[in-house]
């Protein structure tokens, strides 16, 4: 990986670890915004990680441009020989899969698709090469999914398949975004899943809809209570399909405040996971069972 550094303006600076995302470039990049933050280099105000890079926001009165530049470039050799090992947690997300919600919506906005005759998910089991829809969902939510990064609107995970890239899910986004999209919608672009923590325009294929709450700026949601976004980059998830009775059931204990999402913790190994794929998967879904 050649890593690619260039100035924002005279306030920021973005370091770019590669032009694909993997694993592998992730953790070069969490482990280097983890040393620009224990460095308290002088002057750093910000600190924006994303999928395979990050942006440093810094203030020119107290540290020049050039010896900012010098001092990220000092770390990244420690960062491609960090341990690649992450304590970190697994969650199960319900979700209700060609849900009405969702399909209303992508029905209104058909003009703005790749296939204006079909379904999003129609469209998406297609180009994958599945036979129907129900053998691209199972696809989807069989295997757990890494949160790269949290964003572009408050909230929002973006979600990368754990899975060799041979096997990921690829769809493109909507040839024009749409002006709607269902709050808690489970989205799709490129090789990304995302969820959309609140209402608004986008422009993800649509695949269903989860009833836990992700995004409470109020803070009344019980599992939001510490924080108002509930994903972080490291998180893994699980998907986990339900049917009308069940996302029912969960938005009524949601508003009861008795939903409690299913967590485990786990340790992730990179290179663990590279050599036997399957097998952490496995150990990974299983620890959201155990007791």
């Amino acid at each position: 990986m050649k890593t690619r550094y260039s100035f924002g303006g005279d306030e920021h600076i973005f370091v770019e670890v590669d032009e694909e995302m993997s694993l592998d470039a992730f953790f070069k990049s969490l482990s280097m915004t983890n040393a620009v933050r224990n460095s308290n280099i002088p002057g750093v105000t910000e600190i924006c990680p994303a999928n395979a890079s990050f942006q440093v926001k810094f203030d020119p009165d107290r540290i020049h441009p050039d010896d900012m530049m010098a001092e990220l470039k000092k770390l990244e050799s420690a960062a491609e020989n960090a341990e690649k090992r992450l304590t970190t947690r697994i969650i199960e997300i319900p979700v209700f899969y060609n849900d009405p919600w969702t399909h209303e919506t992508l029905m209104r906005f058909r003009e703005r698709h790749q296939d204006p005759n079909g379904t999003d998910l129609e469209y998406a089991a297609r180009i994958n090469g599945f036979d129907s829809v129900d053998d691209f969902i199972t696809a989807h939510h069989s295997t757990p999914w890494f949160v790269s990064m949290v964003g572009f609107v408050s909230g929002l995970p973006f979600l990368y398949q754990l899975v060799d890239r041979e096997r990921q899910l690829q769809v493109p986004k909507y040839l024009r975004p749409r002006t709607d999209t269902p709050r808690l919608t489970v989205g799709h672009g490129g090789c990304f899943a995302c969820i959309y923590s609140v209402r608004g325009a986008g422009g993800y294929q649509m695949f269903g809809i989860t009833p836990m709450p992700i995004y409470d700026p109020e803070q009344k949601v019980r599992h939001l209570k510490d924080f108002m976004v509930f994903f972080k980059p490291g998180d893994i998830v699980k998907y986990k399909p339900i049917d009308r009775t069940e996302y029912d059931r969960i938005v009524a204990e949601v508003e009861a405040g008795t939903y409690a999402p299913r967590i485990a913790e786990v340790e992730f190994d990179l290179d663990a996971f590279n050599a036997d794929m399957e097998g952490v998967n496995a150990k990974l879904k299983e620890a959201l069972y155990v007791g």
